[in-house]
C-alpha cells in the first residue's frame, strides 16, 4: 500500500464517520406561525382585534391625583357630616371596551373599574346605637359600570342621563346617578329618545331615619329623555319618578355654540327629594366654556337653588323651609401634554336662610363658604 492510497482511504472513512455523526445530530423545530395583533379602526383609535376572533377590544383608563378644599357641597345642612377643609386622594380607572358587528348591530361589552385612596365610609347609628356602616372603604376596587349593549337596548350597572350636566365642575344636576338598570336608547341623529328601568336598593325611610335605622327596600325608578340636535344647539329634557318615595323630577339641559365657545343653561323642578333629585324644588344653572387656545379653557358658572329639602326627616314638606342658596365660580382646563390634563375650580356659595331652618347643621353660622380642588390626571 503506497501513501497515496492510504490518504484516499482515510479521506473516505472520514467523511462516512462526519455523515454518521451528521444524522444523530438534533436539528432544531421550525418555529411556529406568529399572529400578530391587529388594529381594529371600526369603532375608533385604540381598538384591536383579540387574536383568533372577530371581536375588538380597547383598554384604556386614567390616573387622578386631586387636592380639595373647603365643605362639601350641601354639608351645611348637616347631611354630610365631614367637616375637613382640605382632602387629598388618588384614583385608578381601568376600563375593557369589547365589540362585535352583528347583523342585530354592534354588539358591546363594558367594565369599569376604579379604586380610590381615603375613601371614607358612611355611617348610621340604629336604635341600640350599634353602627351600620355603608359606603366604600378603604383602598378597595368596586365596579363602577358592567354592562352588555345591543341594538339600543342596554342591561347591567351604568350611568344614567341623571350623570350628565353643563359644562365646568361648579354645577349640580342630579342626585343618585349610577343604576342596575335595563335601557333603551334610540338615536335618529337629529332625534334621540330612550327610557330605562332603575333598581332603588338600600334607600332609607323617613322613619326608619328618624330612628337612626337603615332602610332595606327594593323598589323600581323610571328615567325617559328626548332631545334634538340642530346646527350647533342641542336641547335635552329628562324625567325621573321614584316609585319608593312617589315623587318624581324633571330636567331640561339647551346648549348653543357661541362664538368661541359652548353655552350652556340648565333647570330642575322637583315634587318633593327623591333618587334622581333632592337638593332643593328646583334650580337653574348656566356656564359658557371659553375655548382660549387649544389647549386652554376657561368656563365661568352660576346656579341658584330654590327651597332646599330640609334636613330634618321628619318634615312633611321637605321643600317649605324658605332656605335659598346660590353659587358662582369658574372652572380651568390646561392640556399640559398630550394625555396629561391640569383641571383647577373654585366656587362661592351663599346660603340665604330667610325662616329658621329646623336641624339645619350650621348653615345659620356658616351660611356662606367656598370650595374647590386641583386636579392632574394622565389619561391612557
Amino acid at each position: 500500500m503506497n501513501i497515496k492510497s492510504l490518504l484516499i482511504g482515510s479521506a473516505a472513512a472520514l467523511v462516512a464517520f462526519t455523515g454518521a455523526q451528521a444524522a444523530d445530530a438534533i436539528v432544531a423545530a421550525e418555529p411556529e406561525p406568529m399572529e400578530y395583533v391587529r388594529v381594529c379602526d371600526a369603532f375608533g383609535t385604540g381598538f384591536f382585534y383579540i387574536p383568533g376572533t372577530e371581536t375588538c377590544l380597547k383598554i384604556g383608563g386614567f390616573v387622578r391625583f386631586q387636592t380639595s378644599f373647603g365643605r362639601s357641597e350641601f354639608d351645611f345642612q348637616g347631611v354630610d357630616g365631614d367637616h375637613s377643609d382640605w382632602d387629598t386622594h388618588t384614583r385608578v380607572d381601568i376600563n375593557f371596551d369589547a365589540r362585535t358587528d352583528t347583523e342585530l348591530g354592534t354588539l358591546r361589552s363594558y367594565i369599569n373599574i376604579e379604586a380610590d385612596s381615603g375613601s371614607k365610609n358612611f355611617a348610621v347609628v340604629d336604635a341600640a346605637g350599634d353602627d351600620i356602616g355603608f359606603g366604600r372603604a378603604g383602598n378597595s376596587f368596586f365596579i363602577d359600570e358592567a354592562f352588555i349593549e345591543l341594538g339600543g337596548f342596554k342591561v347591567g350597572r351604568f350611568y344614567s342621563w341623571w350623570d350628565s350636566g353643563i359644562n365646568g365642575e361648579n354645577d349640580s344636576l342630579g342626585n343618585v346617578t349610577n343604576f342596575d338598570s335595563i335601557a333603551y336608547t334610540y338615536d335618529g341623529g337629529t332625534w334621540r329618545a330612550g327610557i330605562s328601568l332603575d333598581e332603588l336598593s338600600g334607600l332609607v325611610d323617613a322613619d326608619e331615619f328618624a330612628a337612626g335605622i337603615l332602610g332595606t327596600h327594593h323598589d323600581l325608578g323610571v328615567a325617559a329623555t328626548v332631545g334634538f340636535s340642530l346646527g350647533g344647539v342641542n336641547l335635552d329634557v329628562l324625567g325621573g319618578y321614584d316609585n319608593w318615595a312617589e315623587e318624581g323630577a324633571v330636567r331640561a339641559i339647551l346648549s348653543a355654540d357661541l362664538g368661541p365657545g359652548t353655552f350652556q343653561l340648565a333647570g330642575i323642578w322637583a315634587s318633593d327629594p327623591n333618587t334622581y333629585w333632592a337638593a332643593s324644588e328646583w334650580t337653574l344653572a348656566a356656564s359658557y366654556a371659553f375655548k382660549a387656545t387649544d389647549k386652554l379653557t376657561i368656563t365661568p358658572a352660576v346656579q341658584y337653588f330654590g327651597k332646599l329639602a330640609s334636613s330634618d326627616p321628619a318634615a312633611t314638606d321637605a321643600f317649605a323651609s324658605g332656605t335659598h342658596q346660590w353659587r358662582v365660580g369658574a372652572t380651568v382646563g390646561y392640556e399640559i401634554v398630550s394625555g396629561l390634563n391640569l383641571l383647577a375650580t373654585v366656587d362661592y356659595n351663599k346660603v340665604d336662610n330667610d325662616h329658621n331652618f329646623g336641624g339645619a347643621g350650621d348653615s345659620a353660622d356658616n351660611p356662606s363658604f367656598t370650595r374647590g380642588f386641583l386636579r392632574l390626571q394622565r389619561n391612557f
